[in-house]
């Protein structure tokens, strides 16, 4: 039997969580069983009882609120233990569009992909500003440099994953999983696509994007984190380049100058040449020793995903 899972993280989501339930579908061709699940993460209306109310099979509670990407992780971990072979995540303000979710899992069901994004038609967002607009297209970009994948829309939530998959994520920031899970997947060598889909009327304002300077602030923090976890020698090659070459220009410029004119020591210049080198240098290392260490990373990871297979596995027999 093929059991699919769509989860929704919340807080204090009362006034919509209702008309995104009542729009989840209960049968799909392919899946054997359709179950819903929520994350209370901290409400204080009634968030909860009005999911009950709708038919919500399962319900995650936190005592208070801890931000969207542990409320994520709460729900993988739930949907996991649920027995999920497939898992949708979609958000509480129903701004996907819930008819596309057979969509979303067609190349799972399929076979070629492991994670499958759904990617918004983001110009036709009418409440998008053309700034907002510009910084999606632009943070989707980075996001396929970073992991080596062709994601057309990086930041959007609404997204599925297998259960092989959703086994190997691990999400280390508190802000959002969005850029993270894309990343960690390409890294991973995980199967990920992106599929075309609609989205609603808009209901309420973004909580994850309360501000465009604090939210480029986040995603750039974010995305140096991740580069620093999963590729930290590039990272550091690029970083220690600057220095190490700014240093060997002002190298050889006093040589230059020591040749043509050789009575004038320019000490400044030789020693300021000397540190940025070095700093360049210790860059590189500092990158090197973080390559080897992420050798103990992946040998962990390793473990964690068999840990993880027998828990879940576990679960899901009984």
């Amino acid at each position: 039997m093929t059991k699919l899972i769509i989860q929704i993280p919340c807080f204090n989501e009362a006034p919509t969580i209702g008309l995104t339930l009542s729009e989840l579908p209960r049968q799909i061709p392919g899946i054997d069983c359709v179950e819903w699940l929520i994350i209370n993460d901290g409400s204080i209306d009634n968030t909860v009882e009005v999911a009950k109310a709708c038919g919500v099979d399962y319900v995650v509670n936190f005592d208070h609120n801890q931000g969207l990407a542990k409320a994520f992780m709460a729900g993988i971990e739930a949907s996991l233990k649920a027995g999920a072979d497939i898992i949708v995540n979609t958000d509480a303000d129903n701004q996907y569009c819930a008819q596309d979710i057979p969509k979303l899992i067609e190349p799972i069901l399929l076979g070629y992909a492991e994670v499958v994004i759904g990617a918004r038609p983001i110009q036709n967002i009418k409440h998008f500003s053309a700034a907002k607009k510009f910084l999606q297209k632009l943070g989707s970009r980075v996001v396929r440099v970073a992991s080596s994948t062709k994601i057309a829309d990086a930041p959007s939530g609404f997204r599925a994953f297998s259960r092989q998959a959703a086994m190997q994520l691990n999400v280390f920031n508190e802000y959002t999983y969005t850029l993270e899970s894309i990343i960690q997947a390409g890294q991973k060598g995980i199967a990920i696509t992106s599929v075309p889909i609609r989205t609603n009327s808009y209901l309420r304002p973004s909580r994850l994007v309360k501000s465009i300077p604090s939210y480029i602030q986040r995603s750039i923090f974010t995305i140096f984190r991740i580069f620093m976890t999963y590729r930290p020698l590039r990272l550091f090659t690029f970083i220690g380049s600057f220095p190490l070459s700014l240093g060997l220009i002002l190298c050889i410029r006093w040589l230059v100058l020591f040749v043509g004119e050789p009575t004038r020591a320019r000490a400044p210049s030789l020693i300021l040449a000397a540190i940025l080198i070095l700093i360049g240098f210790q860059l590189w290392m500092f990158g090197l020793i973080a390559d080897l260490m992420a050798v103990n990373r992946k040998m962990l990871e390793d473990i964690q995903l068999r840990l993880r297979r027998m828990e879940y596995d576990h679960h899901k027999d009984n």
